[in-house]
């Protein structure tokens, strides 16, 4: 329940407090002195959009701050406990900062929370209901809501799974369509790709040939040379058998390895100088014997060099196209060919996702008849609920209805032996029509109703809705627009009955409507047009009678209005 709001530099509000109470509270005062001030405020602490035009004039942020009573136990409280508000004696404390640049802030409970949050404890705290509202009424989308509401788990527990499988089967006719359009291109991706991958089998690189092949290239290249080089170096170091006089370094070091072997005894150190010298021996000897193997293992055969060049040319051809290297060619040929398996499994594919997207057609199917079905039955018992309201309302020969009917499609599902168009809430277009009294058509309420029976019939549901899927607190604007008389009369009676189970406030312009009220709060301007705490009170005895009486007549002091406002007030205590 809403106890408390204060609001400051909203509109013509400069600050003011609005006390409320349980039951029935009816807000009134003059046009234009910040009655639906009350409304805007809530629907800023119910998370509504911030217009920075609201702020009053010459202020730098308007803020309405509300204290709203909920059990400890109720979701609202859970899910702001998880946020990490806190709760103040029982109580939610909500704030909304509004700036003139349009920054807005909002606090539950102590704590800075996302506007979004205080949107998501709105459905289940209060309901807000205005002029908009009821131009919402008119649209089918908010009729069908409306009925998928009252209907309960028997429309919801399908709707769940419907939503589901209507999620994947646009998956995957997406998926089945991308394949089949772009057939072509796929085709023609896998015609390179198989040109590519059979160039490079007709090849048969391997990893690190072109390396090998090109260090074998450079040898082939300077063969000469390097046998030549090896010759003279094995001459070096091993002597020419032709020159029998000829100095080399195997002769010398084995003559220095002699001259200390004479006298290596007599010395440790010089003794391990010569071994040294013999391990330079053996080394030379070594590296003679693979010079003179190296020179005659050296081939300089042309035709190798022309075979070896004509192998590289090829895996040149190959790395212009497909990789820098032979190991990048090898790495395009392992992913090609397996996209090109995925290319050429697009027939297998296609023959998969049609056949999932038929299954899925079907399953679809089913759910909608089950929506539909479930959709008639709630419909025949929201319409006679409505109309059995209306009849309390002043309009006790209205009959509302709803018309559930599908459209011919025949891309869309089956449903009860017909193909219909279906789109993700189901397959029905869901209408609400009222026969305003007997021998009249029933006609869509956005064609057939006034402005007076709309504010009735927006009322009449919410009344049902309220024996169905009650919240804590009620607000309504304007409810009675285009409304007098018996029928004012009527909603009074009907939003006091309601109160009894709930809280309701009211901002209404009609005294038929405020007599009925448990309070009564004026809201009205100090003389510079603006609206302070002392301009929204508490109207009890003769400042009540007043009030109603200049709502009546436009005089407060008209003594046929008084008695009338008297007699009005009479009548709604007997009667509450």
């Amino acid at each position: 329940m809403l106890e408390e709001m204060r609001i400051r530099s909203l509109g013509v509000i400069e600050d003011a407090v609005v006390e409320l109470s349980p039951g029935f509270t009816a807000v009134t005062g003059e046009t234009g002195a910040g009655k639906t001030m009350v409304v805007t405020s809530l629907g800023l602490l119910l998370g509504g959009r911030a217009d920075p035009a609201l702020v009053r004039v010459g202020a730098k942020h308007a803020v309405v701050e509300g204290r709203i009573s909920v059990p400890a136990d109720a979701p609202a409280v859970l899910r702001a406990e998880e946020a990490g508000a806190e709760l103040d004696e029982g109580a939610l404390l909500v704030s909304r900062t509004v700036s003139a640049e349009g920054r807005s802030r909002a606090h539950l409970g102590g704590r800075s929370v996302p506007v979004g949050l205080l949107a998501e404890l709105a459905d289940e705290l209060v309901a807000v209901h205005g002029q908009t509202d009821q131009q919402g009424l008119l649209k089918q989308s908010r009729q069908r809501e409306a009925l998928d509401r009252y209907a309960g788990d028997a429309v919801a527990v399908p709707l769940v799974k419907y939503r589901e499988a209507y999620r994947r089967l646009r998956a995957v006719s997406a998926e089945l369509e991308e394949i089949t359009t772009r057939a072509r291109e796929r085709a023609q991706e896998a015609d390179m790709l198989r040109f590519g991958l059979e160039e490079i089998a007709a090849v048969e690189p391997r990893a690190g040939e072109d390396v090998e092949l090109a260090e074998e290239a450079e040898r082939l290249g300077y063969a000469e040379a390097l046998a030549s080089a090896a010759a003279a170096a094995h001459v070096a170091l091993a002597g020419d058998p032709e020159d029998p006089e000829g100095v080399d370094a195997a002769t010398l070091v084995a003559g220095a390895q002699r001259a200390l072997e004479a006298v290596r005894s007599h010395d440790p150190k010089l003794a391990a100088l010569a071994d040294r010298i013999g391990e330079i021996a053996i080394l030379l000897t070594d590296v003679a014997g693979e010079l003179a193997g190296y020179a005659d293992d050296l081939d300089a055969d042309p035709l190798r060099l022309a075979a070896v060049e004509e192998r590289r040319a090829a895996l040149n051809a190959l790395t212009r196209k497909y990789g820098e290297d032979v190991a990048a060619v090898l790495a395009w040929a392992e992913r090609s060919a397996a996209r090109l398996t995925e290319l050429e499994g697009d027939d297998e594919r296609i023959g998969e996702l049609t056949a999932e997207r038929d299954a899925l057609r079907a399953e679809l199917g089913g759910l909608a008849q089950e929506l539909s079905e479930a959709r008639q039955e709630a419909a025949q018992r929201f319409a006679a609920a409505v109309t059995a309201e209306l009849a309390s309302l002043a309009m006790p020969h209205a009959r509302v209805s709803f018309e559930i009917r599908q459209t011919e499609d025949p891309d869309g599902v089956e449903v009860g032996g017909r193909t219909v168009a279906y789109g993700p809430h189901g397959v029905d277009e869901v209408e609400l029509l009222l026969a305003p009294h007997p021998g009249a058509p029933a006609r869509p309420i956005a064609k057939g109703a006034s402005g007076g029976e709309l504010s009735r019939v927006m009322l009449a549901v919410e009344v049902v809705f309220a024996g169905t899927d009650p919240v804590p607190t009620y607000l309504f604007d304007e409810v009675d627009a285009g409304v007098g008389g018996k029928a004012a009369v009527e909603i009074g009676r009907r939003l006091a009955r309601l109160a009894k189970t709930a809280q309701v406030i009211v901002v209404t312009h009609l005294p038929q409507v405020a007599a009925f009220a448990d309070r009564q709060l004026l809201v009205e301007k100090t003389d510079d047009g603006s609206v302070t705490r002392s301009g929204v009170r508490v109207l009890e005895g003769e400042e009540r009678i007043r009030e109603l009486s200049r709502m009546l007549a436009g005089q407060e002091d008209s003594e046929t209005a008084r008695a009338h406002a008297e007699e009005l007030l009479a009548t709604a205590r007997a009667e509450v």
